[in-house]
């Protein structure tokens, strides 16, 4: 039976494929592709450049290459795909689940997807058919459709026999959904209930009416903070006239914790969560161009507000040392509340309700540790300036470096605090957008603040 595999053992497996390959040796690939599961083997596809990982995919067999498919990072998953023949493709998914069909299909295009539907049983492809009409990110495009259905007015007895009548179960199957002559769901059973009762035991007298039901078109984050708050493990999906049309179970919740994860991480350095780390080098510096490129002009707009303030600095040259402090500080304090922010907002702990108090707390805590790290650079630079002997008014020095910092703090903090409520009305991701509109406002701020003040004294 294949093992679970460690981070160390990947490393070592890693070595070994390099060195096999290396040598020209195949037969060694082969035998540890045969000893991995199919998330092992994704791993390993993801953690090889694509000349080694084309090769790897053809030495998998062809009666596992849909388990390796669920598991991959969509975008190495579609150059595999491109590379099979639509029958190739229908045969590996026969043995998936219903969500992970959905899943592979719902990254297609319009015809790939409708030549594999074709070739499929025709139960499966009018259950996937009906559930690739839902979107990919709500509960009905996360659900799988495997659910077993029944009856409330039979016996335990009845059931068992059922089910070994069937023969199998759907994977991860926690619990049995009890529904009524239109679907509509009744309640739910767990399974130990099922195995411990007396076989005599009416299915009504063990029904659990209290089920937490999830609508079909609930947006996935929150179906994974419903999973979260209340400890589930599987729910059923019902449709809007409460009709049982699928289930959720925890591995799709925590695909979903991890993407989102994902997508935080990344679009704070303007990166696709979904990019390749061993991509083509033209493929991957195109995607990140584009981001330098606005950070670029948020960049020039900073210098041309340094520029306006060009006969000051020349006045006051310990200026231009001083520069880089203020909008660094203030970037720092508005990072801290954007991300604080953005997290609370994915939680589903921050909402209208309660963001004016949020912003009221954050002003509080600027003008705390602004007025506390102002002291300390206005007292830094006032004896720094003493003991340069500089010809100019120490005390103004001071005053302009403290004031600017305090000014800048709080402008960088309520900004953190009111962007990402802001650009989520707009409808723009803020965990995207959020670092780069910050970074620009505490820098032009800062600069104005300082090279301002420094004008008013010393112009």
């Amino acid at each position: 039976m294949p093992e679970i595999q460690s981070v160390q053992n990947r490393q070592e497996q890693l070595q070994l494929l390099n060195t096999a390959l290396d040598s020209g040796h195949l037969i060694p690939v082969k035998d540890l592709l045969e000893e991995l599961r199919g998330a092992d083997i994704a791993h390993l596809l993801e953690s090889t450049p694509p000349r080694v990982r084309n090769l790897i995919w053809q030495l998998l067999d062809k009666e596992r290459e849909g388990d390796v498919l669920q598991h991959l990072n969509e975008e190495i998953r579609q150059s595999f795909i491109e590379q099979m023949h639509p029958q190739e493709l229908a045969d590996a998914l026969t043995d998936l689940d219903t969500d992970d069909v959905v899943d592979i299909l719902g990254d297609l295009s319009k015809n790939v997807s409708n030549q594999v539907l074709r070739l499929l049983d025709e139960q499966n492809r009018a259950q996937i058919e009906h559930a690739l009409t839902y979107p990919e990110d709500t509960a009905g495009g996360l659900m799988n459709i495997d659910t077993i259905m029944i009856r409330p007015r039979v016996s335990v007895e009845v059931v068992l026999r059922y089910l070994r009548i069937r023969g199998s179960m759907p994977h991860n199957t926690d619990h049995l959904y009890v529904v009524d002559s239109r679907d509509v769901l009744v309640g739910s059973v767990p399974i130990s209930s099922v195995l411990t009762c007396d076989p005599e035991t009416p299915i009504t007298k063990i029904v659990d009416q209290e089920t937490f039901t999830i609508p079909a078109d609930m947006p996935e984050t929150e179906v994974a903070q419903l999973f979260e708050r209340h400890d589930l493990v599987s729910a059923p999906v019902i449709d809007e006239e409460g009709r049982l049309i699928g289930r959720i179970t925890i591995d799709d919740v925590v695909d979903v914790i991890r993407e989102e994860a994902d997508h935080s991480l990344m679009s704070m350095a303007g990166l696709d969560e979904l990019e390749d780390t061993f991509g083509p080098v033209f493929q991957t510096a195109k995607k990140r161009a584009i981001w330098l490129g606005i950070n670029l002009l948020t960049v020039i707009l900073a210098a041309l507000v340094i520029g306006l303030f060009e006969g000051t600095i020349g006045k006051v040259t310990m200026l231009a040392v001083l520069l880089p402090i203020v909008p660094s500080m203030g970037g720092i304090a508005g990072t801290q509340t954007l991300t604080l922010v953005i997290r609370g907002m994915s939680l589903g702990h921050i909402g209208e309700g309660n963001q004016g108090y949020l912003l009221k707390k954050e002003l509080a805590v600027s003008v705390i540790n602004g007025i506390l790290w102002a002291l300390v650079i206005s007292s830094l630079v006032y004896a720094y300036s003493l003991w340069k002997n500089s010809d100019f008014n120490h005390l103004h020095l001071a005053i302009t470096i403290g004031g600017a910092m305090l000014f800048n703090l709080v402008t960088g903090v309520v900004s953190g605090a009111s962007l990402p409520m802001l650009l989520k009305k707009l409808n723009i991701d803020p965990a995207i957008a959020g670092g780069v509109v910050l970074t620009t406002i505490t820098d032009v701020a800062g600069f104005f603040a300082l090279l301002g003040l420094a004008t008013y004294f010393f112009g």
